[in-house]
């Protein structure tokens, strides 16, 4: 089966010429029918086509083995490659913005010819069929430098298309509006520069992981018969398809710790097998028979308040008469933490003789 890198080289190489074929037909065109959408449009593909060197070099780099340096590889760099390619873009459609100004003040008549309008349909059919390719590529391989080009492509389909439109018009009515059609064209590439570089900043940040494979994970964990529930589950992105995960699972007291060491590394194994994931980290919520009508009261309390999405490691110490318990409140809550020391202040009124240890937990 071919390595993913491989397929991201091939394709950006297939993205590479395609683009500067296009960008060369459409220069000449433009030069030759004076016509200034034409040849900015044709830049606009070359830009493309660093983008796809950039993303060659990205993944290059991205593969490098781990080194003393960098012990879980390189992979974010693919994040700041596709930060690079969003700051080309940006720069095409703010100059791109810059001169349709230019010739709005200062303007230039066109000249188009039948032979115009065929190179501007033939490049709208290829940038579609590029756009559609890279889409499919990049979400086959996981890489946002692909998906991320694929989306600029077909907003480059859509964008010549308005060429021919203009041109029609200034051939059938002699309105010309190229100049205008420029200034469109420079929002979109400024708006989808904007957007990629939006995308690449939420992934270096760190954003929350997808439901679909959070709910999976879980399901496997909680797939051995001793664990009652998997929580606080956390990933760590070193890349693409590049994860290190930790997790709280909550299970019966009265296991030893050899039986806990053996359910460890079978919930690791399981999980590294089903999704590729390494569980550097498995924490424990202890489970204790007993005090029902305790958990059952606890539980009635923090959940009769808004926001209250999940409650979760509670465990009643009978000797050191200590409860704990952690809490998860929605992000979308005007004030989390008001509502935390209300549920924490009621819990602790409703059992005076014990220690309330409440904590106000992430939901990721």
């Amino acid at each position: 089966m071919e390595s993913r890198d491989k397929v991201i080289v091939r394709t950006s190489i297939i993205g590479i010429i395609a683009n500067i074929m296009l960008g060369a037909f459409k220069i000449a065109v433009g030069l030759i029918a004076n016509a200034f959408t034409v040849v900015l449009d044709a830049v606009n593909n070359l830009t493309d086509a660093l983008s796809s060197v950039i993303t060659i070099a990205g993944t290059k780099l991205a593969g490098r083995r781990p080194d003393k340096k960098h012990p879980l590889g390189h992979g974010r760099i693919e994040y700041l490659s596709t930060m690079l390619i969003a700051a080309i873009i940006l720069y095409a459609g703010i100059t791109a913005g810059v001169e349709s100004v230019k010739k709005i003040i200062h303007p230039a008549q066109a000249d188009y010819s039948a032979v115009t309008l065929i190179v501007i349909a033939a490049a709208i059919v290829v940038k579609i069929a590029i756009g559609l390719y890279f889409k499919r590529t990049g979400n086959k391989v996981n890489s946002g430098s692909l998906i991320a080009s694929g989306k600029d492509a077909l907003y480059d389909a859509i964008l010549s298309a308005s060429v021919l439109i203009s041109a029609v018009i200034f051939m059938v009515f002699h309105i010309n509006l190229e100049a205008y059609v420029g200034i469109i064209i420079s929002a979109f590439i400024i708006k989808s520069g904007i957007e990629l570089m939006l995308e690449a900043v939420d992934d270096v940040v760190g954003k929350r992981a997808e439901k679909e494979l959070t709910d999976e994970i879980k399901a496997t964990i909680c797939s051995e018969p001793d664990v009652k529930g998997a929580y606080d589950l956390l990933l760590h992105s070193y890349g693409p398809d590049m994860f290190v995960g930790s997790v709280h699972i909550e299970i019966p007291e009265t296991l030893t710790a050899k039986e806990i060491d053996l359910l460890e590394r079978r919930i690791a194994e399981k999980v590294y097998d089903a999704h590729g994931i390494i569980m550097a980290g498995i924490g424990i919520y202890s489970f204790g028979e007993g005090h029902d009508e305790m958990r059952t009261e606890v539980y009635r309390i923090i959940s009769r308040h808004d926001g209250v999405l999940q409650i979760h490691g509670y465990y009643a110490n009978e000797q050191e008469k200590t409860l704990s318990v952690d809490v998860i409140l929605d992000f979308e809550l005007e004030d989390r933490e008001a509502v935390f020391t209300e549920i924490l202040s009621q819990v602790k009124e409703a059992f005076p003789d014990w220690e309330v240890k409440m904590t106000l937990d992430l939901d990721l």
